[in-house]
């Protein structure tokens, strides 16, 4: 019995140690992680390693998950003449510890929104809410034009600045939540325009993102009041809320895939550049297949990859809309020529590199993601185009121009075969015309 229990006694310190450790408090995983409150994700890791610089900031930190990273200094510097600049601006507002009272109440519920256990304590989470947030607010009020930029700021004297600022600002692992932000502008006391666009944070905000977009005014303003998760959802559903309706049918249980732009040119598919408020909007009708500009730029390479990478996140509570449309021109994308007949018509403009640049940012992208192509907003289209391909006159007409008619050299051979033809007919037919009746001449 006494050798038992000293046999026993191993087993019993192990089951105690194993109790302390469901005690203990996650250090990578958050509570919340799968819930709908949890919004602010680290980048999946099969994405990142296809392309780290597009979810990784370069010159500004916002939020807790790059906080303190050496080469990200200069503009943490910065954040804190921002911060005196706006005080000085709204001197009859709140105080720098007005600020800390509003925020701190929502520790808890900005903790939730983290993927991942936050190391910092309270204070030193609070103090970057409204460091973080307030930076932004001042960005934009002056970008905006509700606040003047000091004499010789350098975001708005060095022109390469802010593009960076802005592409950071995107980024899945920089964000804040956005209830924060709302509540730091709305104290913030700012004159606001009467009847302009600037008179809320959302329009801020789009007006701020619009510069490489180029949406026009009237699309800004029909945007609305939109409040996404963070900056990175609110731009994701300005993008997305002006789809055309109805965006999916739920009946549908699978839809075939297109194919490339070669093979739908093959097939008499035409294709046409249209501008409308957002690139997402693809349509097709009367075998024309009407795609929006877009730029494609390094800046909006990574709205791409990071929008993506929200919705793989967040897909039980959101659309995946943005991942829709990158699977689909990936679909088109196969190779070189396809994007150099995009460029072609003007639907595409490529600043990233060569068109084997694109054609492998595509693709990288299309087979790290998850997607199902019969419920998403080009599912009809999809469907559209495979039924029209269905129809064999088309395929048949369009191969013909193709071979005969696709250069002056086969045209020019194709009429002359022709015309050789028909002095053939006629040759044929005078030669057997006389013995027609039965009657040989003389």
């Amino acid at each position: 019995m006494e050798g038992n229990g000293e046999t026993d006694q191993p087993h019993k310190i192990t089951i105690k140690e194993m109790e302390d450790k469901m005690k203990e408090t996650p250090k990578l995983l958050n509570h919340t992680a799968g819930t709908e409150s949890c919004c602010i994700f680290r980048a999946p890791p099969h994405l990142v390693q296809i392309n780290e610089k597009a979810y990784h900031p370069q010159m500004l930190s916002i939020g807790p998950y790059h906080h303190g990273k050496l080469h990200l200094n200069m503009i943490e510097e910065l954040k804190w003449k921002y911060l005196g600049q706006l005080l000085d601006r709204t001197s009859n507002g709140l105080k720098l510890d007005g600020y800390f009272e509003l925020i701190a109440p929502m520790e808890n519920k900005i903790r939730d929104c983290y993927s991942e256990y936050i190391p910092f304590n309270g204070s030193d989470l609070i103090k970057m809410m409204v460091l973080d947030g307030l930076f932004i607010i001042e960005l934009l009020s002056k970008w905006g034009g509700l606040a003047t930029p000091a004499p010789g700021d350098p975001i708005f004297q060095m022109s390469w600045i802010g593009p960076f600022l802005g592409t950071d600002l995107l980024l899945l692992e920089n964000q804040i939540p956005f209830f924060v932000l709302q509540t730091l502008f709305e104290n913030t006391r700012v004159t606001r325009r009467s009847g302009g666009n600037y008179q809320s944070l959302v329009k801020l905000i789009v007006v701020f993102f619009n510069h490489e977009m180029r949406r026009p005014d009237e699309v800004l303003i029909k945007i609305g009041n939109v409040e996404g998760k963070h900056l990175l959802d609110l731009i994701r559903l300005s993008l997305t809320l002006i789809l055309p309706s109805p965006r999916q049918d739920p009946r549908k249980k699978d839809v075939q895939l297109i194919p490339s732009v070669e093979k739908l040119d093959a097939a008499g598919i035409k294709f046409k550049a249209t501008k409308c408020g957002t690139f997402l909007d693809i349509r097709f009708r009367d075998g024309v297949l009407e795609i929006p500009q877009i730029r494609i730029y390094d800046s909006t390479t990574s709205l791409f990859l990071n929008s993506v990478a929200y919705e793989q996140c967040y897909s039980s509570y959101c659309s995946n809309d943005m991942t829709a449309y990158m699977t689909f021109m990936g679909l088109l994308i196969k190779n070189p020529s396809d994007v150099g007949f995009l460029c072609d018509r003007e639907i595409m403009e490529n600043f990233i590199g060569t068109e084997k640049v694109v054609v492998q940012f595509f693709d990288n992208l299309g087979k790290e993601v998850v997607c199902d192509f019969s419920k998403n907003y080009l599912s009809k289209v999809a469907e559209d185009v495979n039924e029209y391909r269905r129809k064999g006159w088309h395929v048949h007409w369009a191969g013909f121009k193709r071979t005969y008619f696709n250069t002056p050299w086969a045209f020019i051979s194709a009429l002359a075969a022709f015309i050789l033809l028909i002095l053939t007919f006629i040759q044929a037919f005078f030669a057997i015309y006389p013995y027609a009746g039965g009657k040989p001449i003389g």
